[in-house]
């Protein structure tokens, strides 16, 4: 089976638990059997009275947060998932991030931006799906490709666009850079270029959250933390190491893995020993969720189940969101690193090689036109307009104030000044005073000859 036909099996069934079990259907709570495509977890949820899930000690019965959406929605009369305020609000800000980051691409081959800058082209649905539920006072912790996951988090297109052009009006004083948005205003406690490096951090946020609550005794602390990150990162030490630590202390966090099948040019299907990362979840004792990450729709259900565990106490979950990215890997990558000549056996024959490479390219080629064909806001605009929620003439005034935001961000991060050289010693030492001030009182680094030797920038 070639990487695009498993990618679509695995894709049009996100929420089939037992699709093969008449009575999961029926009664959600009715034990499915090991081979069902969703695990859940090795403990059992159950839905009380007040329609909220529980976490159980270990048993025989497993039901994952998928299955309650299912059972809410199978008691429920037909009706629809969002208001129309909720449906325009996902819109607006899928389009802020596609905007945002279509504008990103210009400056950058404009010479506006340097270094690496990873967009986040059709991943737009996890990023709202998720951060558009989050109070506040929620915690973020992003990956290298962190743009939309600040704007969702009401970082302003201004701040992160200047932080882009690192001049000082950015969230970060223009020090961090595309990779490194933070913004202690939004609670988002940052990018991280490593891949893994954000999983420890976010753990620990969720481990403040509880501590407060509990040691501290504030009643009222019931902040929950979302952690994203790549399928690459799955088989590094830190996603590990941490979900046994969330899942042995019940911290309030949601580990979010978007996967969009590509660890840079390497496909997940050949990286990993099971590609089926939610799994992973019921290994530590938590629920294991798989969400078609193309529809924002889906991916909120599932995220608002998450996001509620986390809050009223009953622990981590797992959600692997099934997505693909539109460009390459970073702007500096014109799409070619998904080679379908890479990692060819040494020994097979020129003819092998060719053969193979055809097959592998015809792959790709289908891979892209099935998720370029799925893309998550025409989706989302075509169920607004079917279900009366919005007409063309709400969408496209929308678009008008997003193409608005997204210029105004420009001009204002254009016209921002640069970062004096006194701030290059600013937030690295503890003591700034012991390395980075003179006797003077004046900063190291204003003395001319402090950068003498070094390129001029």
């Amino acid at each position: 089976m070639n990487g695009a036909s498993c990618a679509a099996k695995i894709s049009t069934q996100p929420f089939s638990l037992n699709p093969t079990s008449p009575t999961s259907h029926d009664n959600p709570l009715v034990s499915p059997k090991p081979t069902s495509l969703f695990l859940g977890s090795t403990r059992k949820l159950r839905l009380s009275s007040s329609s909220k899930l529980n976490l159980h000690r270990r048993s025989g019965t497993v039901v994952a947060v998928s299955d309650v959406v299912k059972q809410k929605k199978s008691k429920s009369t037909p009706s629809l998932l969002i208001t129309k305020e909720e449906g325009l609000e996902l819109y607006e800000d899928m389009i802020l991030g596609r905007a945002f980051e279509d504008m990103c691409a210009q400056m950058y081959y404009r010479g506006k931006m340097f270094g690496f800058v990873h967009l986040y082209n059709g991943q737009e649905a996890v990023s709202t799906g998720f951060i558009k539920l989050l109070k506040q006072q929620d915690s973020v912790v992003s990956t290298y490709r962190d743009h939309v996951h600040a704007l969702s988090k009401g970082v302003p297109a201004r701040a992160v666009m200047s932080e882009l052009f690192g001049k000082t009006t950015g969230c970060c004083r223009g020090q961090g850079g595309s990779m490194h948005m933070f913004s202690r205003e939004h609670n988002l406690l940052g990018g991280f270029a490593f891949i893994g490096e954000g999983i420890p951090v976010a753990t620990g946020a969720a481990f403040t959250s509880k501590y407060k609550r509990e040691v501290l005794k504030e009643a009222d602390c019931d902040h929950v933390t979302l952690a994203f990150f790549g399928d690459g990162t799955c088989n590094n030490g830190q996603f590990f190491e941490c979900l046994n630590m969330a899942a042995l202390w019940k911290l309030p966090i949601v580990f979010v893995v978007e996967n969009n099948l590509w660890a840079i040019g390497m496909s997940h299907l050949r990286a990993t020993s099971d590609p089926q990362i939610y799994k992973k979840g019921p290994a530590f004792g938590m629920p294991g969720i798989h969400v078609d990450g193309m529809d924002v729709l889906k991916v909120r259900e599932v995220a608002k189940e998450a996001i509620g565990r986390a809050r009223r106490g009953e622990g981590p979950t797992l959600v692997e969101c099934e997505t693909y990215r539109f460009r390459g890997h970073s702007l500096a990558d014109p799409d070619e690193l998904r080679d379908p000549g890479s990692h060819l056996n040494p020994f097979f024959s020129q003819v092998q090689k060719c053969h193979l490479i055809q097959c592998r390219a015809a792959s790709l080629a289908a891979e892209k036109a099935h998720y370029a064909a799925r893309d998550p806001i025409t989706a989302l605009k075509k169920y607004l307009i079917e279900n009366s929620l919005a007409s063309e003439a709400d969408l496209k005034a929308i678009d008008k104030k997003i193409d608005e935001v997204v210029e105004d961000a420009v001009e204002f991060a254009d016209e921002s000044p640069v970062p004096s050289r006194s701030q290059l010693l600013e937030n690295v030492f503890a003591d700034p005073k012991g390395f980075g001030i003179g006797p003077d009182g004046r900063y190291r680094c204003e003395d001319p000859k402090f950068t003498e030797g070094t390129a001029h920038v």
